[in-house]
């Protein structure tokens, strides 16, 4: 499946299920044996497939999601342990192995069905639905900000209140008392009657072989325990001591080490090796020819890079090296223009007559908005260790989706699912980028080829030079104004749709939309991008939003107020970011102030962000941060999210620029494709709503707001608009800008 969509879960489901689905919670007999046998020692009591108790009254929770910094294995397990009433000081965490038994359903059933009330009867049926489909396509990902939404709320809060609801059952049964006399508390059941008390390692047997509820009654946040507040992430101290084992620290015995270099040119292939050239270098084993790139095995990585280097490697260009960058939008404006002419682009919004609205405005203003591709640039690069022996293949990477790479290398080498396996660990970093299998295929078909296990290696330039980027974009604006400053028309004209589809969407009143889109194909790879097209779109909406506001001589917070009346959820976001950065207070003339507002992954987040431009050097002291995700299970974790996400998204502002030049990527390392430094990075505050709406994400929202929300203030602080990034191209000494044409 390329993409993720609702229909493709849905229909996948129903062809690998046909009319027969199962659900998901285990049973006695062949199914319990499989998943005791990868998760579960024979004195632990397991519980649907994730969670088990120990003899000794402790509590694992069993997550199908990578921990890749933003604490999901704390999150999920506090909210298995808040609904099971469990003792925190004794809940560990395991990962979920990439076995297709811990497909994650949950996930699927979350975004495709939403927060869909079923029925307990029609759980298990719904559940086995997604449980088939997402076992078809191999999917266990952690991604689109789902993990706290999906299998958070389906999975892991159900199955503690089931489990709970189990354990209450068995002491019930075994006082002979009412279950509504009972009680739990720190992974005890209690009876206050006779005083006594069993611990949930006592009862586990007997619970685990209760039918567990399809649909418990789960707790109202005014009875969390646990939830909504910041216990100590439990991958904190391991990060800090340096045992943290992430995919670049996998050492086996024997093993050696593979460098890696791919065609230059997206699309083309090896044509002429000659492995003799190395072949006396010390250190070096063998070169392998993996027709679109070449790789080099040597007892050091050292070793293998610079014999890498030295090796006389051609390769063909698939017939893509003439373009260049400005080809690229070039194609994009002539697509753009063409679809425009002949009305043939497809429709996203349309309300009211925009056309009609336009042509009765006072004012008419048009802009058009670029960004270049984006690297991903995790600090820890793509590498994986492979080890095929006994008819089995072994790997230890960091992956996104660790049941999803087995299936891609079980494919690959034509092998046997259950004869993969995937030892997933750490991530330093992943973004959308580790969601893609390609390094894990060559690190596999490396190893296919010698004896001994391999470890991949990318280099910096492996990693920057062939990603799988978010895409570089046009987007045409023109609004409406009538003679009193309020906008009566919107029409949006971009190239180019990927994921969330409602990414270009806008929540202001504006009676009259249109918002359209024309596909421009490249032969520039495509990839998940942290926030995916809310990166582009929320710079896109939110900078002509603010010159609106601008051209109707409105101030923009004031300007968005107005246009939010009746999105309460939204103005409350707004006006607590506004209020906590002194929205309106006095500035130097050299400073600036700029205001932003978006949702994406089911969470409103508000961003204010202040700037010194002082003899066109720009630095951004602060930037406030207001959120509404619903309800936030670690306000900590929260926080740090937002943080990390604003980092992430001014990085990309600022400097991020990946450009193509004779077919290829043009930058290859930090030196021409920089990131924020600690020394650049702004005090960031962030200020947290628990409004009570449906949960949503944490990992990705905070990106999409802080790239307008900055320009907006450079242009406050300068007079100076920006509608291409990155910001570091643009002289901000100019004066002779060019204002917002008005027509």
């Amino acid at each position: 499946m390329g993409k993720w969509s609702r229909r493709a879960f849905i229909s996948t489901g129903i062809a690998a299920g046909g009319v027969v689905v199962f659900g998901v919670a285990i049973r006695r007999g062949d199914r319990e044996a499989k998943v005791r046998e990868i998760v579960a020692a024979d004195d632990e009591s397991l519980f649907d497939i994730w969670l088990k108790i120990a003899p000794d009254n402790t509590i694992t929770a069993i997550v199908p999601h990578a921990e890749m910094g933003q604490g999901v294995h704390t999150t999920l397990a506090m909210m298995l342990a808040d609904e099971l009433d469990a003792d925190w000081s004794r809940v560990n965490v395991l990962e979920a192995p990439s076995d297709k038994e811990y497909a994650n359903y949950a996930l699927a059933r979350g975004f495709a069905a939403g927060g869909v009330d079923f029925p307990a009867w029609l759980i298990d049926t719904v559940d086995g639905i997604f449980f088939r489909a997402t076992q078809a396509m191999g999917l266990q990902i952690t991604g689109g900000s789902t993990s706290v939404r999906t299998t958070g709320q389906i999975a892991m809060r159900v199955t503690g209140a089931a489990a709970r609801t189990a354990l209450l059952h068995a002491a019930a049964d075994e006082w002979q008392v009412p279950v509504s006399e009972l009680t739990t508390q720190d992974s005890t059941v209690l009876h206050a009657a006779s005083e006594r008390s069993a611990t949930y390692a006592s009862l586990a047997e007997a619970a685990a072989r209760i039918s567990l509820p399809s649909k418990p009654i789960l707790k109202s946040s005014d009875e969390f325990n646990i939830m909504g507040t910041s216990p100590q992430r439990n991958d904190i101290p391991a990060k800090v001591d340096g045992s943290a084992m992430f995919g670049i620290d996998a050492t086996l015995p024997g093993m050696k080490y593979a460098a890696i270099q791919a065609a230059p040119v997206f699309g083309g292939t090896v044509s002429k090796l000659d492995p003799a050239s190395i072949q006396d270098m010390p250190g070096v084993r063998k070169v392998i020819n993996l027709d679109d790139s070449v790789a080099v095995i040597a007892d050091g990585y050292w070793q293998a890079k610079t014999a890498l280097e030295r090796l006389q490697v051609e390769y063909s260009d698939g017939g893509n090296s003439h373009w260049e960058q400005g080809d690229i939008f070039n194609q994009f404006a002539t697509d753009l223009d063409r679809s425009a002419e002949a009305g043939d682009e497809e429709t996203d919004v349309a309300s009211g007559d925009t056309r009609a609205a336009l042509r009765g405005a006072a004012q008419v203003l048009d802009a058009e908005y670029r960004v270049p591709y984006l690297a991903h640039s995790p600090m820890e690069p793509m590498n994986c260790t492979a080890w095929l022996h006994d008819g089995a293949c072994e790997l230890w990477t960091g992956t996104q989706n660790p049941l999803g790479f087995a299936k891609d290398v079980s494919e690959a080498l034509d092998m046997d699912l259950d004869d993969v396996t995937v030892h997933n660990q750490y991530l330093g970093g992943g973004f959308g980028r580790r969601a893609f299998s390609d390094y894990t295929v060559q690190a596999a078909r490396i190893a296919s080829s010698v004896p001994y296990p391999v470890k991949l290696i990318w280099s910096r330039e492996e990693d920057t030079q062939h990603d799988h980027y978010r895409q570089a974009g046009i987007s045409r604006f023109r609004g409406g104004l009538d003679a009193n400053g309020k906008p009566v028309a919107w029409h949006n004209h971009y190239v180019n749709k990927h994921d969330p589809e409602e990414a270009p969407h806008i929540p202001y009143a504006i009676g009259n939309q249109r918002i359209v889109y024309t596909e421009s194909k490249t032969h520039v790879p495509w990839g998940f991008w942290r926030s995916v097209d809310h990166s582009l779109h929320a710079f896109f909406t939110e900078s002509f939003i603010d010159e609106l506001a601008i051209a109707a001589g409105r101030d923009p917070y004031e300007f968005r107020r107005e246009l939010l009346q009746d999105e309460p959820r939204y103005l409350a976001v707004l006006d607590l970011a506004a209020e906590k950065a002194g929205w309106g207070e006095p500035l130097a003339e050299h400073q600036g102030r700029g205001i932003s507002i978006h949702r994406s992954f089911g969470t409103i987040v508000a961003e204010v962000v202040d700037v010194d431009v002082v003899d066109g050097e720009l630095s951004v002291p602060r930037v406030v941060c207001a959120v509404d995700a619903g309800y936030t299970i670690h306000p900590d974790g929260m926080a740090a999210q937002m943080e990390s996400g604003i980092a992430y998204g001014m990085t990309a502002a600022l400097y991020g620029e990946i450009s193509i030049r004779r077919g290829a990527v043009a930058q290859s390392n930090f030196h021409d494709y920089p990131m924020l430094r600690m020394d650049k990075a702004p005090a960031v505050e962030t200020h947290v709503i628990n409004s009570g709406e449906p949960l949503g994400g944490a990992g990705e929202p905070g990106t999409p707001p802080i790239a307008p929300a900055l320009t907006n203030a450079i242009f406050n602080a300068t007079g100076i608009r920006i509608r291409e990034l990155p910001v570091r191209q643009h002289d901000l000494k100019r004066t002779d800008f060019r204002d917002t044409d008005v027509a």
